[in-house]
């Protein structure tokens, strides 16, 4: 039995975990319950509390934290402040990132009086479990602390299934149990993998030959297999990075990512051929996906609707890996790892079509045997460079636009960067934008199914603080509608000093995603001559909000550029340490032309006569 000590208390341990688990800093809005607990915190001196303006900030920091760091926590107060985080909690849950959600509510004292006599205190519900049962909804453990004698019990188990399924967990913790001695912490948290066995393996072998027969059965004209690789979500959420490199680079074969697993390896290697997102892909990027490679290898990819960009389903000639278990053309093998599924597919194909013997450029091979057209590129190296312009390119035109802003960041990042930078992009025609960026591993951010507007902005803030990515800027992609959610958060970026870059994406103050998927017709300069009412914002000064966020000892600037020439000029200023701009966060209103809209999205315009 446990000896209970004076110096373990319940608010301790659960301290001592988090910080067990690698956890740096606590994202979260306070109150009167949580007090206690953040004491403790400070006195630890592992964690670092980060404050911020809303509970749903706290969540998205925590979030984007969560997926470079492996983990991450937010701790707010019980109803006004859980209800606030829950939005990101659910899109954590979605999207697979281990979060853990801290809930301080009343004491155990006062939910007694409750019960005896009716009597609600501050931000208690006459359902008792109101919190605790949504909460349900979106984690894989929610446990209610109101006994400091199981707390320890019940803090392992949350915590050991949030590491081990990858989703977020919950914690309501009664004020009064926070200073309540409990057992210290013994064994350490550690995840909790599948068992493989014997089973596994006949099921595992029996995929891989489902894999190798469907390539087989799909050669390219000339008689050669031509496979492509889909890397997907899983491949970051479970740490196979390397995994996928040694696949690509021992077999040869050429690989695309999903937009929700942009820059999961370096996007430099020689196999990468692009990010594949259905018809919302680059042109080249869609002819050498689905009209060249004869067929697709999905290895932690996901059927989302942003990932198949205007596409329904997949068919018979794709292999889909993910949720643990694999599709194979209409097989399908339950109860199969990624973990083991890699080095067993990297394996098999090397003995079947030896080293680097699955090595081509389709962008190449496509273009010899297609024949020589001009907007088809000559070969790999000819794709990428069409991602970017030179600073100097169309400094004459008039207007910037979608596209425009894309290729002058792309180039800059590639060719005028001097700092590491980390692209955090929101929903709607920012990711659309941003998905052709040339990155490095870890360079990339977003939301692929949640979706929620505004994400971004608190995001950048858990990218910053994240030790994996300790030392790069984040650099924002956000519209205006969006940005209108959770503007406040700029306030902890200029709080932190933390050099972010946010471009806001003005195109005239309306909602140009949603006019996009109602009425496209509007892009084509058809009816209705102007956006639906319910899509018209208020339109903001974006850039002057830097003046109110400001202080003396924690700058922040803001600016505003409506041309080539004015981008170009502040990208040279972002390169210039000794410019007062790179001091502290930069807000850039970047105002765009209202019918404009991303290259990637004109499959859903229709054509003009």
């Amino acid at each position: 039995m446990s000896a209970i000590t004076p110096a373990c208390t319940v608010a301790r341990y659960l301290a001592v975990r988090l910080a067990e688990l690698g956890i740096t800093h606590l994202f979260g809005v306070p109150g009167n319950h949580l007090g206690p607990f953040l004491t403790t915190l400070r006195a630890e001196g592992d964690i670092e509390w980060v404050g911020t303006p809303t509970e749903g900030g706290a969540g998205q920091a925590a979030d984007a934290y969560a997926r470079i760091h492996g983990v991450g926590a937010a701790a707010v107060t019980y109803s006004v402040g859980a209800f606030n985080l829950l939005g990101a909690c659910g899109g954590a849950y979605v999207e697979q990132v281990p979060l853990i959600a801290v809930n301080a509510c009343p004491p155990y004292e006062q939910w007694q009086n409750f019960r005896a006599v009716g009597l609600l205190t501050s931000h208690m519900s006459p359902r008792a479990e109101s919190n605790l049962d949504v909460y349900r909804q979106v984690t894989v453990d929610a446990q209610v602390i109101s006994h400091p004698g199981l707390a320890p019990a019940q803090i392992d188990s949350a915590l050991t299934a949030c590491v081990s399924e990858r989703r977020p967990v919950y914690l309501e913790v009664m004020e009064d149990l926070w200073d309540e001695p409990c057992p210290e912490p013994k064994e350490p948290i550690v995840r909790r993998e599948r068992p493989f066995s014997e089973r596994n393996q006949t099921m595992l072998d029996q995929a891989v030959h489902a894999i190798l027969t469907l390539i087989e059965e799909h050669p390219g004209p000339d008689g050669r297999p031509r496979p492509i690789v889909w890397a997907g979500e899983e491949i970051d959420r479970y740490r196979l990075g390397g995994e996928l490199v040694d696949l690509v680079e021992a077999t040869g074969v050429p690989f695309c990512t999903t937009v929700g697993a942009k820059a999961v390896v370096d996007e430099d290697l020689s196999q990468f051929h692009g990010v594949y997102n259905g018809k919302a892909s680059h042109p080249d990027v869609y002819a050498i996906f689905k009209d060249w490679a004869t067929c697709r290898i999905g290895l932690g990819a996901w059927s989302t609707s942003k990932n198949l960009g205007g596409e329904q389903s997949v068919g018979t000639d794709w292999v889909m890996a993910a949720h643990g278990g694999v599709s194979v053309g209409t097989s399908y093998f339950p109860d199969v790892q990624l973990a083991q599924l890699l080095p067993a597919v990297q394996d098999a194909l090397v003995k079947a079509y030896g080293s680097e013997g699955l090595s081509a450029d389709y962008y190449a091979e496509s273009y010899s045997y297609q024949g020589v057209r001009d907007d088809r590129p000559a070969g790999l190296a000819q794709y990428r460079a069409s991602l970017s312009v030179s600073g100097a390119r169309s400094r004459d035109a008039e207007r910037l636009t979608y596209d425009g802003v894309f290729d002058r960041v792309n180039h800059f990042l590639g060719q005028e960067a001097t700092d590491d930078w980390t692209v955090v992009s929101d929903a709607a025609f920012s990711l659309i934008g941003s998905m052709n960026l040339s990155l490095p591993a870890g360079g990339f951010l977003s939301q692929i199914s949640w979706l929620s507007i505004g994400w971004s902005v608190g995001a950048a803030t858990g990218a910053a603080l994240a030790p994996e990515r300790e030392g790069a800027r984040p650099m924002v992609f956000v519209g205006d509608g969006a940005f209108q959610e959770t503007c406040q958060e700029i306030s902890t970026h200029t709080r932190l000093g933390l050099r972010s870059v946010v471009f806001v994406l003005d195109n005239g103050s309306f909602y140009g995603i949603e006019q996009m998927l109602v009425h496209p017709a509007y892009y084509a300069g058809q009816d209705p001559a102007e956006p639906d009412f319910y899509n018209v914002l208020h339109p903001w000064h974006h850039d002057r909000l830097a003046a109110v966020f400001a202080g003396e000892d924690t700058p922040a600037s803001g600016l505003s550029v409506a041309s080539p020439t004015e981008l170009d000029d502040l990208l040279a200023r972002l390169g210039d340490a000794r410019d007062p701009v790179n001091a502290g966060p930069l807000l850039v209103r970047v105002r765009l032309h209202r019918q404009d809209y991303p290259r990637a999205m004109a499959y859903k315009v229709p054509k003009t006569s």
